[in-house]
């Protein structure tokens, strides 16, 4: 069998046999891998507690047939203070649910291993808001697949411009004339929580939303989920375990 290094995201794992598990990793490389860590349930199991829950580790493995193997796994950042706290663990648990249901196997995707990288150090930092994280993740990873929510142009005919109403199905916010008749607008500062929470890399922005503008925010998640389920044909069970405030 042919062997590989790589980096990735432990995004969960469950039991085979007496002894064994078997994990899916988000790589950096290969995208989901599902690999069996032989003999990690054991006492005194040489790796078994890197293989931990939103650990982000350093691997060796063996390419398998069906599942490829553990052989080797060194910690990068283990995430521990995550898995801990359990309004950490649930947001985590929403990132790399998500994660683990758009990963391809075999299919390089390093923005997606990237941006969960970078939602769980968030977290790791024990944030006093840390749901803010979750939303601004699944709105990020849902542009990364391919469903941009749209917050800056009309998501139907594309006109430039802060428009005041906002579709879940049409994908982001939708001109005078695009709406359909009857739909509500939208306050500007909702629009605005959409935007920050889709905008790449604009993680330091979002602690200042949750506390400033908390009313915006809840309404924003609310979109968010939505417009993810929608889109992705998927609800997400972890969500529900989210601490709101």
């Amino acid at each position: 069998m042919a062997t590989y290094r790589d980096q990735g995201i432990v995004l969960r794992s469950y039991k085979l046999g007496e002894t064994d598990r078997i994990v899916h990793l988000c790589t950096q490389g290969r995208g989901k891998v599902r690999a069996v860590a032989k003999g990690v349930r054991r006492p005194g199991s040489r790796f078994g507690g890197r293989l931990e829950a939103f650990s982000h580790v350093d691997l060796q493995l063996y390419e398998g047939r069906n599942l490829d193997v553990v052989n080797q796994a060194e910690l990068i950042a283990p995430h521990a203070r995550v898995r801990e706290d359990f309004a950490l663990s649930a947001c985590a648990s929403t990132m790399t649910e998500l994660a683990d249901l758009v990963a391809q196997e075999g299919e390089r995707d390093n923005a997606l291993f990237l941006l969960l990288r970078a939602g769980l150090q968030a977290l790791d930092a024990a944030p006093p808001e840390p749901a803010v994280f979750v939303d601004a993740f699944l709105l990020r990873l849902a542009s990364i697949v391919g469903f941009h929510a749209f917050t800056e142009a009309c998501a139907v005919c594309r006109t430039p411009g802060r428009h005041a109403f906002l579709s879940v199905k049409a994908g982001g916010t939708l001109c005078a004339a695009c709406a359909p008749t009857g739909t509500r607008a939208v306050d500007q500062d909702v629009i605005e929580a959409v935007r920050l929470l889709g905008a790449p890399g604009e993680w330091a922005a979002l602690p200042a939303l949750a506390r400033d503008r908390p009313d915006a925010q809840r309404t924003a998640a609310s979109y968010v989920r939505a417009f993810v389920e929608h889109h992705l044909d998927r609800r997400l069970r972890s969500y529900e375990l989210v601490p709101r405030q």
